[in-house]
């Protein structure tokens, strides 16, 4: 049963749950949406995992680009495991309640994925950037060590400040309202139900997104002009239009990604709005993991033919 908003006058103990209203605006197009959510995790599950087993058994993959490959496309697949199948639960039931603490573990692990993420791609310039600047030293810069402990260090890297954040978060009052609005528990629609001044948990989230999204992608930057005045002195056309093949699609990845989530995080309160919110995170939450094996997969020859073989020994 959902609860009734909760003024600031009444127990604040008394908010141990929230209502995820999600997409509870159109009443009409539950079924379709449960329908459209399905079939995008399937392609998101199928696609990632395509990309995680070919990297695995074609020997012409084996290298450190595809090795990353596969970490992300792992991450994909646990990215949207965190916050799909709870939409669905939502549409299937109509019951739209999450306790606080399942609200806290969702954002938590939301937040820790996305910082992985972004310290990915971050890597997978850095690789790229080695091994077109200096290809001569890239086996030994680029060694199965060195990628075992960036990957690592990308998975990892997240958690102590995103438990910290979350615990800063859901230590807060919620007096006004347990509605959320948004189809899950993201931090600006969860600091809108705090009680007094969030300026301080709002210059908090600030700091950390600088920290986990803005530096990252300043090295994303610094490592594509590196490629491209690189690229630029190729002496072949050819050369040139294989080099930018390869970083093409993970630039595009990286604009889709950080340009949303950027948006998201780092508006002032006064300007978030439910509809926008819902908008931008839909990209970097689902659209962009949906495109990721497509455009990773499209614009790579050697996944294409390592994906060919598979075929024709099934």
């Amino acid at each position: 049963m959902m609860l009734e908003d909760i003024k600031a006058e009444d127990n604040v103990s008394m908010v141990t749950q929230f209502v995820l209203l999600g997409f509870s605006e159109f009443p009409n197009l539950q079924g379709f949406l449960s329908g459209l959510f399905s079939i995008i995790y399937i392609i998101i599950l199928i696609g990632n995992s395509l990309i995680i087993i070919l990297t695995r058994i074609d020997p012409a993959l084996q290298k450190p680009m595809y090795f990353f490959l596969a970490n992300f496309s792992s991450l994909e697949i646990c990215y949207v495991s965190v916050i799909i199948p709870r939409v669905l639960v939502n549409l299937w039931t109509q019951d739209r309640t999450i306790s606080m603490l399942n609200c806290a573990a969702q954002m938590c692990f939301f937040l820790i994925l996305g910082t992985t993420e972004s310290f990915l791609l971050a890597v997978m310039s850095y690789d790229r950037y080695v091994a077109i600047c200096n290809p001569l030293h890239y086996p030994l810069v680029m060694n199965a060590k060195k990628c075992m402990y960036l990957a690592a260090g990308s998975w990892l890297g997240g958690i102590p400040i995103h438990v910290g954040q979350t615990c800063r978060i859901f230590s807060l009052h919620f007096c006004d309202s347990n509605r959320i609005h948004h189809f899950f528990c993201d931090i600006p629609p969860v600091l809108k139900l705090a009680c007094g001044d969030t300026f301080v948990h709002e210059l908090y989230v600030y700091v950390v997104t600088l920290l986990v999204a803005a530096v990252p992608f300043m090295l994303i930057v610094a490592s594509y002009s590196k490629i491209i005045s690189t690229i630029l002195r190729f002496p072949t056309a050819k050369g040139r239009a294989k080099a930018f093949s390869t970083c093409s699609s993970h630039l595009l990845v990286v604009i889709l990604f950080f340009g949303s989530a950027t948006i998201t995080y780092l508006r002032p309160k006064s300007m978030h709005s439910p509809g926008t919110d819902k908008l931008l995170s839909l990209f970097y939450t689902i659209v962009t993991p949906m495109f990721n094996p497509l455009i990773y997969s499209l614009r790579n020859k050697d996944v294409i033919a390592a994906l060919r073989k598979l075929l024709l020994k099934i």
